[in-house]
């Protein structure tokens, strides 16, 4: 595919899917843990692994449970009504690896990025309402990073569908999960931090609450930390003591579904004069279609302004950033095919200086087993006009 006709393609899934609707995904995916307590095919929630179909999305959003089907085995008799344990702790392991080629004006050169990561995951019930999640990365990029997502969820609280996720997740979780994108071009917009402020919707620490309506109208919100996952100081996670916040919409009409959502932070750092703060507004749209069962369309776009990103004393100025994607899955099979194609494209334009990108991913996948998918992949920077190739593998067992 030429430059020219690449971007074509992508710019007018762009488009469409700017003008599309998004279904909402649920906090967390299965792992094989959960097919081998249920005895079910990866299938039966993933397409491919990890991205996760409507009944895994089901599945997550019930806090790790099948309703008329938990198998009793699995929850000894502890003789207390208030104690439910399950009799083995679900462990599942992802373990992925990729060969890259960089081929840039100024640089050439290939790379093994093997392992890419290694996650020990679980999941699973506390009780019948209450389910956790985490997942601790072994090595990610060949360091030691810690626990990630991890969180306490309960569900269907007061009887209605209301749920509350308490811990450490990605903001943009209820907008696009980066974590279960089929690319290994990511999601970018999502990732970047303006300036010296800490605030971005990837990790961060907090609550999360999440209500569905009969006629397919959904709301979360998230009161989160604003500094994202570090480590603690003198005992305390936070840089200040101010929060921020998040509102997501979205409704659904048959196959599509479109969401809008602002998020609030005010962000404060000492200095000799006294604490200055940034106070970071993001808004946004976001939108998915199914084109039958085998196109699916999404796209997000985002703008993010900062009125003083380096927290100067004086002269501060207002900072403002545009970003987004578009994605196009095809499938030629619907949700049984082993191939699968994408189309990707990232999008940032920003005042502020090294922030701005674009790029334009074609990516191919083969599902060699349900739980073992190979990946082949072309990305081109035109902010820097190069090329990365990358071939590997994403399993989970």
């Amino acid at each position: 595919m030429s430059r020219s006709n690449g971007r074509s393609v992508l710019l007018a899934a762009a488009v469409v899917a700017a003008a599309a609707v998004l279904v909402v995904p649920d906090p967390a995916g299965a792992i094989p843990a959960f097919a081998r307590k249920y005895r079910m095919s990866c299938t039966t929630c993933h397409a491919p692994v990890p991205r996760l179909k409507p009944y895994g999305e089901d599945f997550a959003g019930s806090a790790f449970r099948l309703e008329d089907k938990e198998p009793k085995r699995f929850f000894p008799d502890t003789g207390d009504d208030l104690l439910t344990l399950q009799r083995e702790l679900p462990v599942a392991v992802r373990f992925d690896g990729y060969a890259s080629y960089d081929h840039g004006e100024d640089e050439k050169r290939s790379d093994f990025r093997m392992p890419y990561g290694i996650k020990l995951l679980s999941g699973g019930n506390v009780s019948e309402h209450v389910g956790y999640y985490f997942y601790f990365y072994l090595s990610e990029r060949g360091e030691v990073a810690g626990v990630e997502d991890a969180y306490l969820h309960f569900n269907d609280l007061f009887g209605i569908d209301l749920d509350v996720m308490a811990g450490q997740f990605q903001v943009c979780d209820p907008l696009f999960k980066r974590e279960l994108r089929l690319t290994y071009e990511d999601y970018v917009a999502y990732k970047i931090r303006v300036g010296d402020s800490p605030v971005n919707l990837a990790y961060d620490r907090g609550f999360m609450v999440t209500f569905g309506s009969d006629f397919g109208l959904d709301a979360v919100f998230e009161a989160v930390n604003g500094n994202g996952i570090g480590a603690a100081e003198n005992e305390r996670f936070d840089d200040d003591h101010i929060r921020n916040f998040m509102l997501r919409l979205s409704q659904s009409a048959g196959p599509a579904r479109i969401g809008a959502f602002g998020y609030y932070g005010d962000t404060e750092m000492k200095k000799s004069a006294g604490p200055v703060s940034d106070v970071v507004y993001y808004w946004g749209i976001d939108g998915t279609l199914d084109v039958g069962e085998r196109l699916q369309l999404n796209g997000q776009y985002l703008r993010r302004t900062d009125d003083n990103p380096y927290f100067q004393t004086s002269g501060a100025v207002e900072c403002e950033t545009i970003g987004g994607i578009a994605e196009l899955i095809f499938a030629p099979q619907g949700d049984r095919s082993r191939h699968w194609f994408v189309l990707l494209y990232n999008y940032i334009d920003s005042q502020m200086p090294g922030l701005d990108y674009r790029s334009e991913t074609v990516s191919y996948s083969l599902l060699l087993r349900r739980n073992l998918r190979l990946l082949a992949e072309t990305t081109f920077s035109e902010t820097d006009e190069s090329w990365r190739i990358t071939g590997g593998f994403v399993s989970a067992f």
